[in-house]
């Protein structure tokens, strides 16, 4: 990491002070949503820059905006349903937080970025309004077609007002994984206080910075997503707009995540919870809000990537089949970074149809259907999607039939007994 003068002319996202802090360089990358059709192959793809900052005041960790949002997510290849372990994740949100808020037929639930439904349908389901604002279109029509109503918009202050305006407030407003995916934060995050009902709750999940250096989790940085929160700098942009954190929980999912809630700064009916002070305290104790926290991820990460070729070369030298399962964003950031192709993965399989037929970006490796995995018979599968490993485990276990095992990637290489 160097710390000197501003090294680009990108400002904070969050605080708007100079960027002068580089946390890690993973080259030049395609955008990891942007699978290729046969049709395709031998077309101009597009890379980008993948240089990620630190802000030396708020320590928000944050991209350079390369691509538009709407170029990014305007059509978009990720549904949400296809992860059966993240609808039940979401389904026990539903029930706890209408439990918590004590949600019914009077209340009006909004989800930004709602993708296909994977949420709201469960709020459907107990009777409660809700509505999924999701700027991807042909995510969207899922979501409809599931008796969800989705409003096919970008989320920021202007749409906020817009439905104030309609005399629309809502009691609680979701998101989940979206806060990364914002490029123009300081708007997401006021649209969120417009939005919001005098006594409603806002709750966010979202992949925790800790957790991503922690666990060496850099795969999780692509374009598509912008930013990378600790605690510290969420509560930071969140009060410069008028909201209190007053709760957090860690959850297990992607990696290790938090999930905040918050209300109206002033809220008195919304006290600070223990738990909530307590990780403040662990993050201030590891360092958060000190740059030199931040200097040794990139070199991690370099180690990693050294250690997934020696094993992958290793391996094919030894005459062993290797595919990968999964076409996720973290897969595509991890495999044009080592510069893994089909010289040693043969293909990859994903249960999306979306992506089926198509090739991944950069690798232009195959993306097929995972019934290819048995006849195929390989002596590796490298999981791409490591967050979902013991759901993949369980729906591939028959490859132990002829000795096949798992590989994971993240943190570092490891065969699964």
């Amino acid at each position: 990491m160097t710390t000197a003068e501003p090294i680009s002319d990108a400002v904070c996202m969050s605080c708007e002070a100079p960027l002068t802090s580089l946390f890690v360089d993973l080259g030049m990358s395609p955008l990891c949503e942007s699978y290729v059709s046969r049709e395709n192959l031998n077309r101009v793809e597009p890379f980008y820059p993948l240089r990620v900052y630190v802000c030396d005041r708020c320590f928000l960790v944050q991209l350079e905006e390369y691509v538009s949002p709407e170029s990014i997510f305007k059509e978009y290849a990720y549904f949400s349903s296809y992860a059966d372990s993240w609808v039940e994740h979401m389904r026990r949100y539903a029930d706890m937080i209408t439990d918590r808020l004590g949600l019914g037929p009077s209340s009006f639930v909004v989800e930004v970025a709602s993708n296909d439904g994977y949420l709201l349908q469960h709020f459907v389901r107990k009777g409660i309004p809700v509505l999924g604002i999701e700027p991807a279109e042909n995510v969207a029509k899922v979501a409809v077609d599931k008796g969800i109503p989705t409003l096919v918009k970008f989320f920021g202050e202007e749409t906020a007002r817009e439905l104030v305006h309609a005399g629309r407030k809502a009691d609680l407003i979701c998101g989940a994984n979206v806060l990364a995916q914002v490029p123009r934060l300081r708007d997401f995050v006021k649209g969120l206080e417009v939005l919001l009902a005098p006594d409603g709750v806002v709750t966010i999940e979202f992949p925790h910075l800790a957790r991503l250096m922690e666990g060496n989790q850099f795969d999780t940085i692509y374009h598509e997503h912008f930013s990378y929160f600790s605690l510290y700098a969420a509560e930071k942009v969140f009060a410069d707009h008028g909201l209190a954190v007053f709760d957090v929980e860690e959850l297990s999912t992607h990696g290790g995540s938090l999930r905040v809630y918050a209300c109206h700064a002033g809220n008195a009916g919304r006290p600070e919870t223990d738990r909530l002070r307590q990780l403040r305290r662990s993050e201030e104790q590891a360092g958060v809000a000190r740059i030199e926290t931040y200097r040794h991820f990139a070199g991690q990460v370099q180690e990693t990537k050294r250690n997934l070729l020696e094993f992958l070369i290793g391996a094919k030298r030894a005459g062993k089949r290797i595919v990968g399962y999964g076409a996720p964003g973290k897969g595509n950031t991890l495999l044009n970074y080592c510069g893994i192709g089909t010289d040693f993965l043969e293909f990859t399989v994903d249960r999306s149809p979306y992506k089926q037929g198509k090739f991944l970006p950069g690798t232009h490796i195959p993306i097929l259907h995972p019934d290819r995995i048995r006849e195929a018979r390989p002596d590796y599968v490298l999981i791409l999607p490591w967050n979902f490993k013991d759901e993949i485990v369980a729906q591939m276990a028959f490859i132990r039939e002829w000795g096949g095992k798992f590989v994971v990637p993240i943190p570092g290489v490891r065969v699964l007994d």
